[in-house]
């Protein structure tokens, strides 16, 4: 994304007027009470523009020093998650729809949000069975299996942190990679499809995120 991000983290680029971690809070279930945001790079604007709550639900802040992967990040969180039976994890810079969240929240059980894409070498491909069940998960494959992706949303249980991979030669550890282990392990997690999602990788998506929005508010 740079040279954007050269003064801005990536979460708080600009669409509409409005950074896409707010449009994305703004998506999250009510069944969400409180938030816990990982901030490294730039962190500090992310403090400033969220402060202490949003929509009065709380927030509490984490600081991942060290540029080591997803799961790490979840992994500082631990100790703030150890009462809840599931919790939702999401990467803030995509843009997701409610009832996507929403559904992967009724399950009541581990889930992934999923969604079909025309080229899934560079994200997580999922495999499913024919009860909508995980049993293959592979982070940027070669190859893919399918053409079904996690796009960045997970309903998870604390069984997560029991299930550490090796890191990358860049040092980082991925969130797939753990899901993937505790499925191999047995854990069962369903796949739902989701009704909505803009990635953001370049900025060309910035722009394309902002005609999706504007059709979206001129069909409301």
């Amino acid at each position: 994304m740079r040279p954007l991000t050269e003064t801005t983290p990536k979460p708080m680029l600009q669409v509409l007027g409005k950074p896409l971690l707010e449009y994305l809070l703004e998506e999250v279930p009510d069944e969400i009470s409180e938030f816990i945001i990982v901030v490294g790079y730039l962190g500090n604007q992310i403090r400033e523009h969220f402060g202490t709550s949003w929509h009065g639900k709380p927030i509490t802040y984490v600081e991942q020093k060290e540029k080591r992967g997803t799961a790490q990040a979840l992994l500082l969180c631990k100790d703030f998650l150890k009462k809840e039976r599931l919790f939702m994890v999401m990467f803030a810079d995509d843009m997701h729809g409610n009832m996507g969240m929403r559904a992967c929240i009724e399950k009541r059980s581990p889930s992934i949000l999923v969604a079909r894409v025309d080229d899934p070498r560079k994200f997580g491909v999922v495999e499913i069975n024919a009860q909508g069940v995980v049993v293959g998960l592979e982070e940027k494959p070669a190859n893919p299996k399918t053409n079904l992706v996690g796009n960045g949303v997970y309903v998870l249980s604390g069984d997560i942190f029991k299930y550490p991979v090796p890191a990358r030669e860049n040092g980082e550890e991925y969130l797939p990679e753990r899901i993937a282990a505790m499925i191999n392990a047995g854990h069962e997690f369903h796949a739902v499809e989701a009704t909505f999602w803009h990635p953001i990788g370049y900025p060309k998506d910035l722009e394309k995120a902002e005609e999706v929005l504007a059709q979206k508010n001129r069909t409301a």
